[in-house]
């Protein structure tokens, strides 16, 4: 593993911007600095209003004409000898104002008074909450006491800022508001001992048994958080609850017009949105005919997997039974979590062939939560605490295993934890940069471009067993290809909800329930789908434009380790990086 040698100071100028982006940021998303071990925030949860994305933008249009302003103070910082602006300088600036860009576009993008996102918007962004929280000390279980109070007035907050979308004639579909309403009343109808909020009470036990804490802090503790579930967070989450059921829903769209572009503002919106998923200026019709593209592409390839598997004749004919034969599927949940650990287990025996650099911080399976499995994706990446306390974890949904096939779930596993996403935001929280912004944001292209490079990856490093699990490589693929189309169809080009899930039911083998899951979240997270296709092409693009011009000194170690050795980049960045990697390396 090639050794960790300090990162080179900055130049002044530089430095001080990206200093005061960074503390900028967690100040204004203080549930992300919990989430990578920065714990002066705990105590806090962000504003979820209109008032606060504008006192945010004035800040970053500060810090972008700061950076705007560097190119002069690059030269005279050279003149002088006063900083050197060496390639990781560049670098900086050039992830430096793709961030700062992307924050002000996402804002610009006005989704906060009319946005609805089951999976990672209120309630479960907030009940998800403990999983990830410190509790050691005295202090932390204040800070937390402090933050699950704060829990009511952020959902009268956001219950607020819909209503005045709503009085503007901006509303969410039909489709995240029914989401939205199932999950609320699921955990309303669970009493309050046993909401995931309250588990860190038990979890405080330890600290008692250690004798790190005494019996009354811990029954102080106990108290007060339990008085925050029940005085202020219930309450709010009625009342949030009564606003989507009574005041929203009556005037949602409908699943005929599910797209940003039925929103007034809605179509520049969703191009804003194109650029801080993709980082690149791509239409809206580019990028859906790059996957239409690819999908007559990966159709060819299932077809002839599975007419070499078992005699398929037709793509329809494939799919079918791959959805209908129950041999292909789990059958406890048991088995789900089980297949996730073993495929973890081979993975890493696998990666010191690709890889010169392997991260320090290990990964875990989890299980997601009951109350977020029905309407939760089929498994997600949670980083690790860059200061060591909680490892990387792969969650996997075990809910409804009837459904989760089996020949896909390898991909996934490879995905979701190494050599994808784990070993991706590992290395790039652990590589020395001097820039602490790099070793956490980016670009989704970046993060889930990567993701889907390592699903085909995998296959050459041996990971799978047979030609059905390579159906579900094929499958995956056409799942994201998918996503250009109708991610693209709903919020740009008209499409309804159905004609969306007609789409993937035609190309992909996922489970019916899937589908809708899937595309459901498309409604959400407008533009985000966009984001793992668009990547994992630039990474292929570039690795054979590489091997093409290195020939035999192409090395497929390092060229993996100069892609997650910079932390996440723009791609435009990344092609600079790469290019550099390779002139470096060309004959004199």
């Amino acid at each position: 593993m090639p050794a960790m040698t300090p990162a080179a100071p900055l130049p002044a100028s530089l430095a001080a911007i990206a200093a005061d982006y960074w503390e900028a940021y967690l100040a204004a998303s203080p549930m992300m600095a919990t989430a990578i071990g920065d714990h002066r925030y705990d105590h806090l949860l962000p504003e979820p209003t209109p008032e606060a994305d504008a006192a945010n933008r004035a800040r970053l249009t500060v810090l972008a004409d700061r950076v705007a302003a560097l190119d002069e103070a690059a030269e005279a910082e050279t003149r002088t000898g006063a900083g050197a602006w060496d390639a990781q300088a560049r670098i900086t600036r050039s992830a430096l104002a793709e961030s700062i860009t992307g924050d002000i576009a996402a804002i610009d993008a006005e989704l906060t008074d009319w946005h609805l996102d089951p999976l990672d918007g209120v309630p479960t962004a907030l009940v998800d909450l403990p999983a990830y929280t410190r509790l050691e000390t005295a202090a932390d279980a204040e800070a937390m006491v402090a933050r699950w109070r704060a829990m009511g007035p952020f959902a009268d907050a956001y219950g607020r800022s819909l209503l005045g979308g709503l009085r503007e004639g901006r509303v969410a579909p039909r489709a995240t508001l029914d989401r939205g309403l199932a999950l609320m009343d699921r955990l309303l109808a669970t009493p309050d001992a046993d909401w995931p909020l309250l588990a860190p009470i038990e979890d405080a036990r330890a600290h008692v048994d250690a004798g790190t804490w005494s019996a009354a802090e811990h029954e102080r503790f106990a108290r007060d958080l339990s008085a925050a579930v029940a005085t202020d967070i219930r309450p709010a989450f009625e009342r949030l609850r009564a606003t989507l059921a009574d005041e929203l829903l009556p005037k949602a769209r409908d699943n005929d017009h599910p797209g940003m572009g039925h929103v007034e503002g809605g179509q520049d919106g969703y191009r804003r949105l194109i650029r801080v998923h993709t980082s690149l200026g791509l239409a809206p019709q580019e990028l859906h005919d790059l996957g239409l593209a690819e999908i007559e592409r990966i159709d060819r390839e299932i077809l002839d997997l599975s007419g070499r598997v078992f005699g398929a004749r037709s793509l329809a004919d494939a799919l079918h039974g791959l959805r209908t034969n129950p041999a292909l599927y789990f059958s406890t949940r048991e088995e789900i979590e089980a297949a996730a650990r073993a495929g973890l287990a081979r993975a890493y025996e696998a990666i010191p062939a690709f890889f010169g650099r392997l991260p320090l911080a290990p990964c875990e399976v989890v299980r997601i939560g009951t109350h977020e499995e029905d309407d939760q994706t089929i498994a997600y990446y949670r980083q690790p605490a860059p200061d060591g306390s909680r490892p990387g974890q792969y969650y996997v949904n075990t809910g409804h295993p009837e459904t989760r096939p089996r020949y896909e779930f390898e991909a996934l596993t490879y995905h979701e934890s190494v050599p994808g996403h784990h070993l991706q935001i590992a290395i790039g929280q652990e590589v020395p940069l001097a820039a602490e912004f790099r070793k956490h944001l980016g670009p989704t292209a970046f993060f889930e471009g990567w993701g889907l490079y390592t699903e085909r990856l995998a296959d050459e490093m041996g990971l799978y067993a047979s030609d059905l699990d390579r159906i579900g490589v094929a499958s995956y693929d056409a799942w994201r290809a998918s996503r250009l189309v109708v991610d693209t169809g709903m919020h740009a080009l008209g499409w309804t909800r159905q004609e969306a899930i007609d789409f993937m039911t035609a190309h992909t083998a996922l489970a019916p329930n899937n589908i809708v899951n899937e595309v459901d979240r498309y409604i959400g997270m407008p533009g985000q789908a966009l984001a793992y296709k668009t990547g994992q092409l630039e990474m292929l693009r570039l690795r054979s434009s590489a091997r093409e011009r290195l020939g035999s000194r192409f090395d497929i170690r390092a060229f993996h380790d100069t892609l997650l050795g910079n932390g996440a980049l723009a791609l435009a960045t990344l092609r600079e990086v790469v290019d550099g990697w390779v002139a470096e390396r060309l004959p004199g």
